[in-house]
């Protein structure tokens, strides 16, 4: 038995209980909370439940051994990517949906700030793993992962987009021209 699989998954479940107790106990101050609206939002934690509930299990394969993420299917890390460029961009677009609520960002800028923003995380995200590399043996990434991890987050985020303009989930744009 791999006692880190239940460690991570067990991080995973108490994660998941961050949003309730901000929800039930925290009231912020008002300027704070833009940045911390999608803590507030249910149907952005069901996005990003969703996204660690597949995360984990991509990296934890439940009651076996199996490190699909890490060893035995390299390219699992598509899937997480995608379903994390999606979370990821959901909350910057709900934050910066938020704020324009106050400083009257129309719908386009907010578009390509959060593509803007999504692309910078996502780049820096790369970079650290590929520093990572020589402290986690295991992993080893090349070049053109590191392009394809991007190109996941980005196609992911405009199915976020498609969300977003067309069900109006999990939120709604504004129509500020």
């Amino acid at each position: 038995m791999r006692t880190d699989h239940i460690y991570r998954s067990g991080v995973a479940l108490i994660g998941l209980f961050i949003p309730d107790v901000f929800q039930r106990k925290l009231n912020p101050p008002e300027k704070l909370m833009p940045f911390l609206s999608p803590l507030y939002n249910d149907r952005i934690i069901a996005i990003l439940a969703v996204f660690i509930a597949v995360h984990v299990s991509l990296v934890n394969v439940p009651f076996t051994t199996i490190d699909l993420f890490h060893k035995e299917w390299r390219d699992a890390d598509m899937i997480s990517h995608f379903l994390g460029g999606l979370t990821v961009w959901i909350i910057v677009a709900g934050i910066l949906n938020e704020l324009s609520r106050k400083n009257s960002i129309d719908q386009k800028k907010l578009v390509i700030y959060s593509f803007l923003i999504l692309l910078g995380i996502s780049i820096g995200w790369e970079i650290a793993e590929k520093l990572s590399e020589s402290e986690i043996s295991f992993i080893h990434e090349t070049l053109s992962n590191k392009f394809r991890d991007i190109l996941m987050n980005t196609l992911s985020a405009l199915s976020g987009l498609y969300l977003v303009k067309t069900r109006r989930y999990p939120f709604e744009l504004p129509n500020l021209n």
